[in-house]
């Protein structure tokens, strides 16, 4: 769940007051789109496209739809992606085509993009050379639709897929303002994917002349979240997936308001040292986050784990600190209606209800991989993703799923830039995931079966920012 954007600023100056790269990554060389594929006149027929259900549009004919263009353009918002990825990221360019942007009809206006005041916003990029394939996410973390800009919506438009992306309905830190009761604000998100996913096949259609001949989802924290919940619900509207990092969200224990509350217990008694540090350092590695890792739980603590328990439990249980909004940041342990204190076992029925018109069951429907960081330090590897695999396993649809568990791997990959020696970034890992599911689905290629890779020994910056085998 990557942070919302107004702390984004302080993510940034964090990250870049520490050691930076020094080598640029060239980035993989993206394959050109499949033979055969479409070259119509450069926005052929943009003003006949009409998105299916919007209440608003806007089209507009551009020579760059990557960020390479797109920041200059004014056509993405920097904001919506900054913290998320290396800053020597190579960003692919020569992708002339359509952005339409937009919104559905919804109530609630978290979303301030382009003046519109107004959420279930789009974006869907329509490049002029086509490869037949649709790729569709939603934002991670409370992000509005252009935050996947730069992590893979640049990469799947250079190598020929019309891109799709939704701000899930609401944004920001009061999200949970949304909805009727508590959990609708998280459920929209689910509604909003499908929402998008119908309307840009058919976008895809009008622009083209001919069907979609492969939807895929993506997604990282959140968006990979989203990503299982479309596979194990609308199967028939995607033919695969890549997960990354997704959040688990279920009914009971773990999910993240089971570990974030003991964390937030515990890190004061470690971080002064003495002797209750060695207790607290053992209830947090209980909680989930591994030893090896604590290199990152400082900036963690101020930037993640607060925040996120606070915001997220708003929205599950409001009823937790009565007419307190979003609870107190940073309160002390003890203190009346303390997020630190909250123990998610102890509260009514009602609250497990909420956490039940998001939860996952592992149910998926089409070929799916996942992969995730062992040093994520916001939704610990242990129990989250190791989770899931395991329901889908139970599930009997083991078959349909790949796991990769990518040793050196954190939460955002912007921290590869502070500690490039102990790190390593999951960029390569999802473009290896990419190119995995297409040979699934092109001619059954199995991917290599689920393990963990091994961060590579002696491997420099430049390297681990353009490879990541899936091979181990």
């Amino acid at each position: 769940m990557p942070l919302v954007p107004q702390y984004v600023r302080r993510i940034r100056a964090a990250c870049l007051a520490a050691a930076a790269l020094m080598v640029v990554g060239a980035g993989p060389a993206a394959p050109p789109p499949a033979e055969g594929a479409d070259r119509p006149g450069h926005c052929a027929g943009m003003d006949a496209i009409t998105v299916p259900g919007a209440e608003r549009q806007r089209a507009v004919c551009l020579d760059e739809l990557t960020t390479a263009g797109t920041v200059a353009s004014g056509h993405t918002d920097e904001a919506d992606w900054a913290g998320l990825t290396p800053k020597d990221l190579a960003t692919p360019t020569g992708v002339p085509g359509i952005q339409l942007d937009g919104y559905f009809p919804d109530s609630s206006t978290t979303n301030t993009t382009h003046g519109w005041n107004h959420d279930a916003q789009f974006v869907i990029r329509l490049p002029d050379r086509w490869n037949g394939g649709l790729v569709v996410a939603g934002s991670p973390g409370v992000r509005k639709q252009y935050a996947n800009d730069r992590a893979f919506g640049d990469w799947v438009l250079a190598r020929g897929y019309a891109f799709a992306a939704t701000d899930k309905g609401n944004t920001g830190p009061t999200f949970h303002r949304d909805g009727a009761a508590p959990g609708d604000a998280l459920a929209e998100w689910n509604t909003r994917v499908t929402q998008l996913t119908l309307a840009a096949r058919k976008v895809t259609t009008q622009r083209y002349q001919r069907p979609v001949s492969r939807t895929l989802a993506m997604g990282m924290s959140n968006g990979g979240y989203l990503v299982r919940w479309q596979l194990e619900n609308h199967p028939e509207l995607y033919d695969g997936g890549v997960d990354w990092e997704g959040t688990l969200w279920r009914t009971e224990d773990p999910n993240p308001l089971t570990f974030l509350p003991p964390t937030l217990r515990a890190y004061p008694d470690y971080a002064a040292g003495g002797t209750g540090a060695g207790a607290a350092h053992r209830q947090i590695v209980k909680a989930g986050f591994p030893a090896g890792s604590e290199f990152l739980w400082p900036y963690h603590h101020q930037y993640y784990w607060d925040l996120t328990q606070r915001i997220y439990r708003e929205e599950l249980d409001p009823e937790y600190d009565g007419a307190t909004e979003a609870g107190t940041p940073f309160c002390a342990p003890g203190t009346p209606n303390c997020d630190a204190d909250y123990d998610y076992d102890a509260r009514p029925g009602a609250v497990r209800d909420a956490v039940a018109k998001i939860a996952l069951t592992g149910r998926i429907g089409k070929p799916l991989i996942t992969f995730h960081g062992t040093l994520d330090v916001l939704l610990p590897i242990s129990k989250t993703s190791d989770t899931y695999a395991a329901m889908v396993r139970r599930e009997g649809r083991g078959s349909l799923h790949r796991y990769y568990r990518v040793e050196g791997g954190t939460h955002v990959d912007s921290l590869f830039d502070t500690f490039p020696d102990r790190l390593r970034p999951l960029v390569p890992c999802h473009r290896s995931a990419v190119v995995a599911l297409e040979r699934w689905l092109d001619d059954d290629r199995r991917p290599p079966s689920s393990r963990t890779l091994p961060m590579p020994e002696g491997a420099d910056p430049a390297t681990l920012l353009t490879r990541c085998p899936l091979s181990g």
